[in-house]
């Protein structure tokens, strides 16, 4: 039940942060055809960047989190393999709209009224492209990623370490709650949120060939698959990605040193 009500929460707060940065991205008015012709030809590449989105999509915990919850639902198997193949195509697909909606709703406000704010830039942007309703709505936007970020990481650190404590498996919801106001606590007290959310990202990303290489190597245990066999095209192109992840890692390291 506690699971249930987590994706529901999920899903709600998903659609209302796609929903309000699509709106400030049409009134904001970006240059479509110039972000699609730097999409294919970027006059210049930055590897913190790129790291820190990839590691906020699919770095750290989030490559665990889906797949701890899909079975806890009892959904497992080669014979979910199909509906397995269609949750992750989704997910890739959703992640990846929210962060074009958001470059393009930036883009628009850069273009037309200039720099942002670098204490906070995102909230700079939703006030210059939507005024004093756009900077509320951020507001929303941020407390719905972060809460749905905290909370997903907190299901899945539990289910990490529930299945070695009996206490933690009898009292689930409770030790959710605690983790999830632990890690709030943290948050709050911390400070300087954009610079903790970019260090976040960027050590995800750090993080990512580590998970994906555990998982390459899994795919190939037959002791772990049982009768199903990872596709040879899909193991070579997982360990390339490996191997750029690895790259792109290295090169961010500097940038990150810098901040």
């Amino acid at each position: 039940e506690a699971g249930r009500a987590m994706d529901r929460f999920a899903k709600a707060l998903g659609a209302v942060m796609i929903l309000l940065t699509a709106g400030v991205m049409v009134v904001a008015r970006p240059d479509y055809a110039a972000a699609l012709r730097a999409a294919v030809l970027p006059g210049q590449v930055a590897f913190l960047p790129i790291l820190t989105i990839v590691g906020g999509t699919v770095g750290g915990y989030i490559t665990f989190s889906g797949v701890h919850r899909l079975l806890d639902a009892g959904i497992g198997g080669p014979a979910d393999v199909p509906r397995l193949g269609r949750a992750a195509i989704l997910g890739i697909v959703v992640t990846s709209g929210m962060r074009v909606l958001l470059f393009l709703a930036v883009l628009g406000v850069v273009a037309g009224a200039g720099a942002l704010d670098p204490a906070n830039p995102p909230a700079s942007a939703f006030r210059l492209g939507a005024g004093e309703w756009g900077y509320r709505l951020f507001g929303v936007v941020l407390w719905a990623a972060s809460i749905t970020s905290v909370v997903g990481c907190s299901y899945t650190s539990l289910s990490f370490v529930r299945t070695f404590s009996a206490p933690l498996e009898r009292h689930g919801r409770e030790a959710l709650g605690a983790f999830i106001a632990a890690s709030l606590a943290v948050y709050l007290l911390a400070g300087r949120p954009v610079r903790l959310l970019m260090l976040a990202g960027a050590l995800n990303g750090l993080i990512l060939p580590v998970t994906l290489g555990v998982v390459l190597v899994a795919a190939r245990r037959p002791d772990l698959m049982g009768a199903y066999r990872h596709p040879v095209s899909l193991q070579g192109l997982g360990w390339l990605a490996f191997l750029v992840s690895v790259v792109a890692g290295a090169l961010a390291l500097g940038e990150l040193a810098n901040l």
